[in-house]
């Protein structure tokens, strides 16, 4: 019993491994075989081929995208922008099949792939967009979104009106010294310094204070001489005859003149009539109130007047020069008030005037400075400091809409008009001045329509947009660039 039952197993195992060498020959060079080469099992091809779909009037013209309508592709595939299916396009209307010619599905293309995108897992059928067209020599564009649309992706509008508004030009800054205030000082006679009461940089100094002593042999010389012309004048001032008291006087006055010219004080001339001596040293004084910027005076030092000993600064005002970009120099004016805030003092506001708009213009940052004068008498402001500085020009009234409401492509500026009943039309605007959260428009626009201020991706994308104003301009829709699909073969779709 177990030997038959052994024979057995062996006989079954060996019948079904040529049953499987048979079959697997079979299939692998079956369509070889006259008698097996017909069989579908035994042929190489598939059961659902792919073969070319006509219609009455011959092949489909090409495969789009129904979002992406610039898209060609010439057999089935995805769309190689957002990987939707590629519908077919025909020449014309097929009677039997009811598919989408050419022109329809160009005229449905018009809503944008982005926006789609957005309202994902929503019925677009009531959204749609025609081609652009002329009317009246206007350029405009309609497209409907019926109420219910608009409530679900937040559509909001607003009247165009009379505004007043204001300019505000924000801008940078530096402090600087006031020109007009710095003094230099130089001595008038050369000779040796012998005392200096000011000896170093940024010591603060008032008018009237003593800076340096001279010791100048041309300035003794000349105190001695105005001491005989005084005497002399006092032994011939009275004299009879005209010449003699006449030359006392002019000399005295000559002499008295070329003192006075080399910036010795009536305080000092007078010190040297009341002693009657030539002082050895004479003493320089300070001609302003400021801070020594510049000192070049030491102790036994030869001076001549071709030196500068010290520069005086006063910093009780400042100039503060600020960059205005090229667009907005028209609204800049001489003795505009301008307001300037800095952050080491955060929360003080300082107020200054504008003195003065440079001529020229910066050709590499494409600005114009401008110079505005502030006072400084606490001394808060400290030149080389960096500043904001806010203008508040006021434009008057005049026609405006948000700026939320425009779609900037950058040849030329869109907003959406809400024509009422889903409608809206696509304008193109000229802006003027922008203040206040609004920009100026010109005569494109009517007081109290209405423009989209949000929800502004109603319309394809920006790039869309400039093609459609594109074929608006050619008064023509031309036709999208053809795209090759990646794929090879010919044009065909799958036919069970």
């Amino acid at each position: 019993m177990t030997k038959i039952s052994k024979s057995k197993i062996r006989t079954i195992i060996t019948v079904t491994i040529v049953i499987m060498a048979a079959v697997s020959f079979a299939y692998i060079y079956g369509h070889k075989i006259p008698l097996l080469k017909d069989m579908p099992f035994f042929t190489k091809q598939l059961e659902h081929k792919y073969k070319p779909v006509l219609d009455e009037e011959g092949n489909i013209d090409y495969w789009t995208c129904s979002m992406h309508p610039s898209v060609k592709l010439k057999e089935p595939a995805q769309c190689p922008i957002c990987g939707m299916d590629a519908v077919p396009v025909y020449k014309k209307q097929d009677a039997k099949t009811g598919a989408e010619t050419k022109e329809d599905l160009d005229d449905k293309s018009q809503m944008s792939s982005g926006d789609m995108g957005k309202m994902s897992g929503h019925d677009h059928s009531s959204m749609s967009m025609p081609t652009g067209t002329k009317q009246d020599g206007d350029t405009k564009s309609v497209f409907n979104i019926d109420a219910r649309k608009q409530q679900m992706i937040g559509v909001k509008t607003q009247a165009v009106r009379l505004r007043t508004i204001n300019k505000e030009i924000r801008t940078v800054g530096m402090v600087e010294l006031d020109e007009t205030k710095i003094e230099h000082v130089h001595s008038k006679i050369s000779g040796w310094v012998d005392k200096v009461y000011v000896d170093y940089t940024w010591q603060h100094v008032n008018k009237g204070d003593p800076l340096f002593s001279i010791y100048s042999p041309e300035l003794v010389s000349t105190q001695e001489e105005y001491l005989l012309a005084l005497r002399s004048k006092e032994i011939l001032g009275d004299s009879k005859f005209d010449d003699i008291s006449s030359g006392a006087n002019s000399l005295l006055e000559a002499t008295r003149k070329r003192l006075e010219l080399w910036d010795i004080s009536e305080q000092q001339i007078r010190d040297i009539e009341r002693t009657g001596r030539a002082k050895k040293e004479l003493v320089i004084y300070s001609p302003a109130s400021g801070h020594v910027m510049k000192k070049n005076v030491f102790s036994n030092m030869y001076v001549e007047p071709n030196i500068t000993l010290y520069s005086i600064a006063d910093h009780s005002s400042v100039w503060v020069d600020a960059d205005i970009y090229e667009n907005e120099i028209a609204l800049i004016k001489p003795a505009q008030e301008a307001k300037m805030t800095t952050a080491s003092l955060p929360g003080v506001v300082f107020k200054g005037d504008i003195s003065f708009i440079w001529p020229h213009l910066d050709p590499k940052s494409r600005t114009v400075k401008v110079r505005l004068v502030f006072p400084n008498p606490d001394l808060k402001l400290l030149p080389e400091m960096y500043v904001n500085v806010t203008f508040d020009i006021p434009l008057g009234e005049m026609l405006t809409i948000p700026k939320s409401a425009v779609l900037r492509t950058g040849k030329q500026d869109i907003v959406f008009v809400d024509q009422g009943n889903g409608n809206m039309e696509i304008k193109r605007v000229i802006l003027g001045h922008s203040g206040d959260g609004y920009y100026e428009v010109s005569k494109e626009l009517k007081e109290g329509e209405k423009v989209v201020t949000s929800a502004n991706f109603l319309v394809d994308s920006e790039s869309k947009v400039q093609a459609a104003v594109a074929s608006w301009d050619d008064g023509t829709n031309t036709e999208p660039e053809q795209t090759e699909s990646t794929t090879d073969g010919d044009n065909s779709i799958p036919e069970n």
